[in-house]
Order: structure tokens, then C-alpha cells, then sequence
């Protein structure tokens, strides 16, 4: 069983990976890729996210988005720096606007541990 430290650690390392790369990931997709299950609603990735913020707030924690793209105002306003296009969705969010465009593709994702 992964620790929280442990997922914090690969989670940052994928962070670095989506920065180089210029892309983003969703929830789902950067557990996956670190080994371990998003939770409910990707709740895992979030508290670990908040760790990397704290830890490592060098990284660019927003990159990390939502699995369906909807963002809060706070990540709107980083993605949008970064030359990311928002749009205003059904419920008046915001979500990425070409989100799949813009998603990280691994070649093979890691095993999930639980």
C-alpha cells in the first residue's frame, strides 16, 4: 500500500512530466499513472495535490484537472497564464476549452496498487 508521502512523490514527478510536456492530466489518469486508485471523485489525487502544493510549490499543481475538465476559478486563472483557453459549460463553470487536445497520453499506465 502506497503511503501518502509516496503518492505525493509520484504525483509530483508526473506533474514535472505534464510540464515539460506542456499538457495537462485528469485525476483519474495521473493515479493511474502513479500506481494508485483516484478515490471517489478523485479524492485521493486532491489531498495529494495539497501536499505537492505545499511541498513542491515550484510545481504546477493545476495542470492536474478534474476528469470531465471543469475548473474552479483558481485554476481557470493559472491554466489561462499558462496560454490555456477556458469556456463557460451547461451548469455556467468553466471548463478547458479543446480539453482532449490538450491531455497527457501515456504510453502504458502503471499498475494500480491499493
Amino acid at each position: 500500500m502506497l503511503t501518502a508521502s509516496t503518492r505525493a512523490q509520484a504525483i509530483a514527478h508526473i506533474l514535472w512530466e505534464l510540464k515539460k510536456a506542456e499538457k495537462l492530466a485528469t485525476l483519474t489518469s495521473i493515479a493511474t499513472q502513479a500506481g494508485f486508485a483516484p478515490g471517489a471523485n478523485g479524492r485521493t489525487v486532491s489531498t495529494s495535490l495539497k501536499t505537492v502544493r505545499r511541498d513542491w510549490p515550484h510545481l504546477q499543481w493545476w495542470r492536474a484537472v478534474a476528469d470531465n475538465g471543469q475548473l474552479d476559478e483558481e485554476q481557470k486563472s493559472y491554466l489561462a497564464e499558462a496560454g490555456f483557453e477556458s469556456e463557460t459549460v451547461e451548469d455556467g463553470g468553466a471548463a478547458i476549452k479543446s480539453f482532449a487536445e490538450h491531455l497527457m497520453i501515456w504510453e502504458e499506465p502503471s499498475e494500480v496498487v491499493d
